[in-house]
């Protein structure tokens, strides 16, 4: 049987898994193949995506183009979020998305997004013991491989008891 979570958790610590983990990720989130958006690194706390500097990330002046460093950072933060939170019990959908660009991507870029228990504790599980939903805000920086900081984006995700979630028929 399929299951994800000892994917991930063996990707924490094995090259071959954490490759493992990209290529079951390419498949589920179809859209980010192309740009060939992954995963550098994962721990409990720490997540760093990457956006390749290729063709298809690129604007017309053959930098990173600012919606990629948008994507990279809506992937980054969602999927630690989605790790941290049970999928079975909470719907987390993004509520909106700003992004400040710092400086041009001309190479290989990586998104670092961290959360600890304790902080998705204090802003997402115990807040909706007492509200239906709550907007998690996450910030996340993007630097190149040689240091430079990009940008920074502010993501804010809704996270919902799957119970109170009401959709028109």
């Amino acid at each position: 049987m399929f299951e994800p979570a000892k994917i991930i958790e063996k990707a924490k610590v094995s090259a071959f898994w954490l490759w493992v983990l990209n290529q079951v990720l390419y498949r589920m989130v179809p859209f980010n193949r192309p740009h060939r958006f992954h995963i550098a690194e994962i721990s409990d706390t720490t997540l760093r995506a990457c956006i390749p500097y290729r063709r298809s990330n690129f604007n017309h002046i053959r930098g990173l183009h600012a919606c990629g460093l948008a994507t990279v950072s809506e992937f980054a933060t969602g999927f630690m979020l989605l790790t941290k939170l049970d999928p079975q019990k909470y719907r987390i959908i993004m509520q909106r998305i700003e992004m400040d660009y710092h400086y041009q991507g001309k190479m290989d870029a990586y998104a670092t997004f961290e959360a600890s228990s304790e902080w998705i504790l204090d802003k997402a599980v115990v807040p909706l013991t007492a509200q239906d939903s709550v907007v998690v805000p996450c910030e996340v920086s993007i630097h190149d491989a040689k240091g430079n900081h990009l940008t920074t984006g502010r993501v804010f995700w809704q996270v919902k008891d799957w119970s109170k979630v009401r959709t028109r028929s």
